[in-house]
């Protein structure tokens, strides 16, 4: 590791808070590994993006690791980040860069998601299975692939558990929404439910989603509600990093796929779009392509 830098790369969110967060995740695990060259960059909404991050983590290395800090993958990472690692390896040809794949949905993920859960039904005062519905909800994506990540934690997590229903539901970009899934769990008889944000930091999402449940619990006085967190600090994801660093095989596999994929680069004419101005508060946004997909 004397010579490899990790780069860890975040989403980035207009929320400063959720950028701190990963900041603070990143001096976490610089004290559990004081050996290692760990940095940190954005893909969007904020002051350090992917091209400014890959060329201070090529600077004094021979190797840098890159390691998408992202539960699914969607546009940014089977596009952007291959794209942007292309290209810093033009800029640091005497650098090898590598990636590997994102956190991804696996037993890992699964594991943690589980805890939250079990805290939420210690907090309800009837935590019966049976009468508790449970709604795992995600960002949403236009990627279907993403999307059905997500849906393989509701389905695993129905496998491993007691409850009479475990939904799916989005806060954009796809369906179903929280309040629909909300709504069928109430007239399908379930006196509590559990909602499990799947999110690792922060952000104005779950900020959007407290207060959405806040409207729901007053529409649903007879319901009693009990809310997840966002989930990026627990022990889980700092094991599921230590395992990519070094290297252990993984369920998902090793390296980013999209990575140097030749149907990934014929899509960037389409697809691809540059973040760089996305620090710069109130700047025009009215390049992006119509049709985007994002992580």
């Amino acid at each position: 590791m004397n010579d490899t830098a990790i780069l860890l790369v975040g989403h980035g969110s207009r929320n400063r808070d959720g950028n701190t967060e990963i900041l603070h995740f990143a001096a976490q695990w610089r004290e559990r590994h004081p050996a290692w060259r760990i940095e940190t960059c954005f893909i969007e909404h904020a002051d350090v993006l992917l091209d400014d991050g890959l060329d201070r983590a090529a600077r004094d290395a021979r190797h840098v690791l890159v390691i998408p800090f992202i539960l699914n993958a969607a546009g940014h990472v089977k596009m952007e980040l291959p794209a942007a690692i292309e290209a810093a390896r033009a800029r640091h040809p005497a650098v090898r860069f590598s990636c590997t794949r994102h956190l991804g949905m696996g037993r890992e993920i699964l594991q943690v998601l589980q805890g939250q859960l079990d805290r939420l039904m210690k907090a309800l005062d009837m935590p019966d299975p049976q009468t508790t519905g449970v709604i795992l909800l995600g960002r949403g994506s236009s990627d279907a692939g993403a999307n059905g990540e997500l849906a393989k934690m509701a389905r695993w997590l129905f496998e491993d558990n007691d409850f009479e229903l475990v939904d799916l539901a989005f806060t954009g970009v796809t369906w179903p929404r929280l309040e629909s899934v909300v709504q069928r769990q109430v007239r399908l008889g379930m006196t509590q439910l559990a909602i499990v944000p799947v999110y690792l930091f922060t952000g104005v999402l779950m900020e959007r989603i407290k207060a959405q449940v806040a409207r729901l619990h007053a529409q649903y006085p007879q319901i009693a509600f009990a809310l997840g967190t966002h989930f990026g600090f627990d022990k889980g994801v700092f094991d599921l990093l230590d395992a990519k660093v070094a290297g252990h095989a993984l369920p998902e596999g090793g390296l980013l796929e999209c990575d140097g994929c030749k149907y990934r680069q014929a899509a960037e004419a389409e697809h691809l779009h540059d973040h760089s101005h996305t620090h710069v508060p109130g700047h025009d946004h009215a390049h992006v392509p119509p049709v985007a997909v994002h992580a």
